[in-house]
């Protein structure tokens, strides 16, 4: 049994490439699959967008993107990453660029230096003197030792491309289908940009090849072409997810699908904000898509029933989210001061049914009393029964009881190594 659950584990499937070293961070490999976000603050306000970067990178980004598109914004790159160490923030910035790539990176010498990675997409880099456009850019990554993401893009897809291959499409006696040469036309222009780019001298292991289309079927076919044709790690993420519930749903099922067949080294779900809404929201999906497939571990997980009619009760539904939102705050210290709380598991359950076997099987569990069940709950701790709360204080009290869990469980990093230094002390 243990065998056949291991041939369809994602871990053990990964599909094998180069390294590539993002400021620091490994990408690719049998290396953890990375987590990325990008600003959408005005690049230029050098204030804001450190902020937001610091954000991201404190919701568990491990590389954010920022927008480069004119000189003001190239000028201000320095002043970031300056403000971030300051901030004593070392995430990774990654410029993104369009149509004037190779003309900043040229123009603002400081900026090339100070990025981790450069994103090209060579659909946008100019169709007169595409190639020549596209090895400036590379020469300059050459020049300070930078990796570059190729990124091909459904919405700016190379046209003179496409078109060579929809007129060679036409000449078939059975032609394919349209979407098909598109999907091709798309891989053919992220492999053949590495190409060019490692012809002018860039190294293999450092590429990192994405290509983003909208729809879900779409996402799965071309990657799936993608990976078998090269061995790049490969950047995943469904370009103009959307709003709310539709772009994490589509991303989800999108980026779940291709991790769960070993593809796949970063990932961005790209959510558009509401209105003032949170732009850390779309690195707390990435995660969650990766802690729920077992490929890593980020956040104490919470087990909560959906309720029923025997919860009708809000104060289930309340303790369920004080909790997450709890063990959300906490995490920051906790993943400095006690390494392995990430993977604790902690379950929250509405009412008699399952609730005490749901919480026998977590590390620390809480089985609260349904509408009509007597008013007591139970913390279950490593499987046993450990006390029985009541009254008012049940959220406070199960609250300290997991505060002192995780200090015995997960003992602070010093303390380790004293014990083993000293185990009589």
């Amino acid at each position: 049994m243990a065998e056949a659950r291991l041939a369809t584990d994602p871990r053990a499937t990964r599909r094998p490439t180069p390294t590539v070293d993002v400021g620091g961070i490994p990408v690719g490999s049998r290396h953890p699959i990375v987590v990325q976000s990008m600003t959408n603050t005005d690049t230029a306000d050098a204030d804001a967008t450190a902020i937001q970067v610091a954000q991201l990178a404190h919701a568990g980004s491990e590389l954010v993107r920022v927008t480069v598109n004119t000189d003001a914004a190239a000028a201000a790159v320095p002043d970031i990453v300056g403000k971030l160490h300051d901030l004593g923030v070392g995430v990774p910035v990654i410029g993104d660029f369009h149509y004037n790539g190779h003309l900043l990176l040229a123009k603002f010498p400081e900026a090339a230096r100070v990025l981790a990675k450069y994103r090209i997409n060579p659909g946008n880099v100019g169709s007169k003197h595409h190639d020549a456009n596209f090895q400036t850019i590379v020469r300059v990554a050459i020049e300070n030792d930078k990796p570059v993401r190729i990124g091909v893009n459904w919405g700016s897809l190379d046209q003179q491309l496409l078109t060579e291959l929809m007129d060679a499409n036409a000449r078939l006696d059975d032609p394919r289908d349209s979407r098909d040469v598109m999907i091709e036309a798309m891989v053919e222009s992220a492999v053949r940009s590495a190409e060019l780019a490692e012809s002018t001298g860039l190294g293999h292991d450092r590429i990192i090849l994405s290509a983003k289309v909208s729809g879900v079927q779409d996402l799965v076919e071309v990657y799936r072409i993608l990976a078998d044709r090269c061995d790049y790690p490969l950047h995943l993420g469904l370009t103009e997810a959307g709003l709310g519930m539709k772009g994490i749903v589509a991303s989800t099922a999108g980026l779940s699908i291709l991790l769960n067949r070993g593809i796949g080294d970063t990932i961005r779900v790209s959510l558009t904000p509401a209105p003032g809404g949170d732009r850390t929201e779309e690195v707390q999906v990435a995660q969650q898509v990766l802690q729920s497939l077992g490929l890593r571990s980020f956040l104490p997980q919470v087990s909560a029933c959906p309720g029923c009619g025997r919860t009708t009760s809000t104060f289930f539904q309340e303790m369920a989210s004080d909790i997450q939102g709890y063990l959300r705050e906490r995490m920051p210290d906790w993943r400095e001061q006690h390494p392995g709380v990430e993977d604790l598991r902690v379950a929250v359950m509405g009412c008699v049914v399952n609730g005490p076997g749901e919480s026998k099987h977590a590390d620390i569990g809480i089985s609260l009393p349904g509408t009509f069940e007597e008013p007591v709950a139970p913390v279950f701790v490593d499987g046993k029964l450990d006390r029985t709360l009541r009254g008012g204080r049940i959220v406070p009290e199960f609250l300290e009881i997991l505060e002192a869990y995780v200090d015995r469980r997960y003992p602070a990093a010093g303390a380790v190594t004293r014990e083993r230094v000293n185990p009589a002390g």
